[in-house]
C-alpha cells in the first residue's frame, strides 16, 4: 500500500541518473566517464549529455560500455523554453531511444517531456532549486516521474536540496518520486564524483528492469548511508539502517519525529502526525551523509498490512 521497495524480489543496484561526458560539457569521454562509476562500485550509470544544438543534440550511445556486472541507461538532459525565472528547462530523460528527435522551434519544456515519456523514458525534474523553479513551473511538467531532490553539483552554490518545493507539490496531490544524483561533469573545478546516487530494487541489472523499477518508484536515494528496511506497521514506521546519528520522519505536515544517538541502526517512529498525508524517512550519519526514502503516502487511519 505504501510503495516501499524493501521486501520486493531482487536486490538493490547502485546508479547515477545525471552524468555528462565530453559529448556535451563534460571533461571525459563516455568510456572514461562510465569507468569512473564502474571503478567506484556502481552497477549502472545514465550518461545524460545536454541535448542542445551547440553539441549537435547528442544521444550518447553507451551500449558498448556495458559489461558483466555493469550497465548503462541511454538518455539525455533535455532543454526547451521556458520557466518562470526566464531560464530554459532542465529535464532528465533516462531510457530514450537513440533516434529521439530534437525539440522543434515551438516545443515547450512540458511538451518535450511528454514526448520523451511517451518514448519510454523515466523523466526527472533536474535540480529545481538551482533552476529557481516555482510551483507553477513544476506543476506544468506533468510528464515527470520524479524530482531531483538532491544535486551534488548544485550543492556547491547552496542550491543542492529541493525538498521544500517537493513537499509543496506532494501536498497539492502530485505523486512524484524523488531521487539524488551527481550531475557530474568531472571538470577540475567541480566537486568529486560519486557523491549522490539511487539504489534501485530490481530482479536483474538489465536496463529494461531498472527503468521499470525507476518508473514504479522502487528505489531510495543516498549520499552515503544505507537503508536496509523501512516498513509501515499500523501506527509506526520501522527503520533498519547502517549506523546513523539521526533518523527523521518528516513530510506533509510541519514538524517531525526524530530519533538521535550514536550508531543508531534501528528505531520505530509514530505516524500520527502524517495520517492522510505523505511522509519520508531521512537518515543521517556521523559524516553528514544522508539517505532518503521515496514519499510514503498514508491513509487517514492505521495501515492494514494483512494483505502484504
Amino acid at each position: 500500500m505504501t510503495g516501499l521497495p524493501f521486501d520486493l524480489p531482487g536486490r538493490f543496484w547502485r546508479g547515477n541518473l545525471h552524468t555528462h561526458s565530453d559529448r556535451s560539457d563534460g571533461a571525459l569521454s563516455p568510456a572514461d566517464t562510465a569507468a569512473v562509476y564502474r571503478e567506484a562500485g556502481y552497477d549502472f550509470v545514465a550518461i545524460t549529455d545536454h541535448f542542445r544544438p551547440e553539441y549537435g543534440f547528442p544521444m550518447t550511445d553507451s551500449r558498448e560500455l556495458r559489461s558483466d556486472g555493469f550497465t548503462t541507461l541511454i538518455g539525455a538532459e533535455l532543454h526547451a523554453p521556458r520557466t518562470e525565472a526566464g531560464q530554459e528547462w532542465h529535464i532528465i530523460a533516462a531510457g530514450l531511444p537513440l533516434d529521439f528527435a530534437p525539440p522543434t522551434a515551438t516545443e515547450t519544456g512540458p511538451e518535450l517531456a511528454r514526448r520523451a515519456r511517451a518514448a519510454g523514458a523515466f523523466i526527472g525534474m533536474a535540480h529545481p532549486a538551482a533552476s529557481l523553479l516555482t510551483a507553477i513551473d513544476a506543476e506544468s511538467l506533468d510528464a515527470a516521474h520524479s524530482v531531483e531532490v538532491y544535486n551534488a553539483l548544485a550543492d556547491r552554490e547552496n542550491r543542492g536540496d529541493s525538498w521544500h518545493l517537493t513537499d509543496v507539490l506532494l501536498n497539492r496531490g502530485h505523486r512524484f518520486t524523488t531521487y539524488a544524483a551527481d550531475d557530474a561533469h568531472l571538470q577540475p573545478q567541480d566537486p568529486p564524483p560519486c557523491q549522490a546516487w539511487v539504489h534501485v530494487r530490481a530482479e536483474t541489472l538489465e536496463p529494461d528492469a531498472l527503468l521499470a523499477a525507476l518508473k514504479a518508484g522502487h528505489f531510495y536515494s543516498s549520499t552515503g548511508p544505507e537503508l536496509y528496511d523501512v516498513r509501515v506497521e499500523a501506527d509506526v514506521v520501522v527503520v533498519r539502517c547502517s549506523p546513523a546519528t539521526k533518523i527523521l520522519l518528516s513530510g506533509g505536515h510541519p514538524g517531525a519525529e526524530v530519533a538521535q544517538g550514536t550508531d543508531l541502526t534501528e528505531c520505530s517512529l509514530p505516524l500520527e502526525l502524517f495520517r492522510g498525508l505523505h511522509c519520508r524517512i531521512t537518515i543521517e550519519d556521523a559524516t553528514g551523509g544522508r539517505a532518503w526514502t521515496n514519499p510514503i503516502h498514508l491513509p487517514p487511519g492505521p495501515v492494514d498490512n494483512s494483505g502484504r
